[in-house]
């Protein structure tokens, strides 16, 4: 009977020493690119937060697209949280078909990009690109667009016989200037049409509607997209305990909204936004680090909420 207990005291010896090592030494830096965009590096930060409380050292990376796919290929990066898909299908598709990127999953749905109005325009009757016309002249044949160059589904709006919008103005200032219009007409209850995305704090700081109508420039369901979180080949395998948080990372449309907010509206950096995020939300946690250690194996939630002072 004695011989009967032997193997599961070495199974259990077994599982406790992988469980002391989470991941090998090589993964203690975890190095994450982010192309200069406010949702992503709100959600950079975030992960940057919970990678430090979890004993890594994650360092960050402001590049091009195109220099993070070429990074990643050349494993001089490991992770990247902010793939758009579909608009940047066309960067990611030689890495797909060579295998050199690896998709995680998808880490946020209910992304959008089309033409907003503030919602008192739309209870007056402008609910879809075709009804523009007929507004024109309240709307002083003007849309309010971003920087020059990031404009032009607007443009071919514009130039589209269909929607009869001969004659009306583009007008292209930055993502600041456009919104500063967004608050004066909104003040002065005046009508106007902007390009209008999400996530952005917009959503939250104004009461907007997205129009209908717009499939064939920005894509169906508003111009619909999601974010995945990509790595180099074989990160997962390497790093599997990094792995398992990064397949755990989720966001949800109104926490980038507000994460977003603190980065334009309070000037926090990123990881102070991602730590912010943290505190206010808590209950985020238990989601994330779900089967997630420390780098050395220790309880990951519990470290995480010393760490931020819960």
């Amino acid at each position: 009977m004695k011989y009967a207990f032997v193997p599961l005291a070495a199974g259990l010896i077994t599982f406790a020493t992988s469980a002391a090592a989470a991941d090998p030494e090589s993964c203690r830096t975890v190095r994450l690119a982010e192309p200069g965009w406010n949702d992503l590096a709100f959600t950079t930060g975030v992960a940057q937060t919970i990678l430090s409380a979890l004993g890594y050292e994650p360092q960050t990376n402001l590049l091009g697209i195109d220099v993070i796919y070429l990074s990643l290929k050349n494993r001089d990066l490991d992770v990247f949280l902010g793939y758009w898909d579909p608009a940047m299908q066309n960067y990611f598709a030689p890495y797909k078909a060579d295998g050199s990127v690896e998709t995680v999953g998808t880490n946020l749905t209910g992304a959008k990009y089309t033409f907003g109005v503030p919602a008192y325009v739309w209870e007056a009757g402008v609910k879809d690109f075709a009804d523009l016309k007929a507004h024109a002249e309240k709307f002083g044949k003007k849309m309010y667009g971003i920087e020059p160059g990031s404009n032009q589904l607007m443009l071919d709006t514009v130039a589209d016989p269909d929607l009869g919008l001969d004659g009306w103005e583009v007008v292209e200032s930055s993502e600041q200037g456009m919104l500063a219009e967004v608050a004066r007409h909104i003040d002065l209850k005046e009508f106007i049409v902007f390009q209008a995305w999400a996530p952005h704090p917009m959503n939250t700081a104004y009461d907007i509607r997205y129009l209908t109508g717009g499939d064939k420039f920005f894509g169906p369901n508003f111009g619909a997209a999601t974010v995945s979180t990509q790595v180099r080949k074989g990160y997962l395998e390497e790093c599997p305990n990094v792995g398992q948080l990064l397949k755990n990372l989720t966001f949800d449309i109104d926490f980038e909204n507000r994460g977003m907010g603190y980065l334009m509206n309070e000037g926090l950096s990123p990881t102070d936004a991602g730590r912010k995020a943290l505190v206010t939300e808590p209950q985020r946690l238990d989601a994330w680090l779900a089967r997630v250690t420390t780098i050395d194996g220790a309880p990951g939630i519990d470290a995480v909420k010393k760490a931020l002072g819960l």
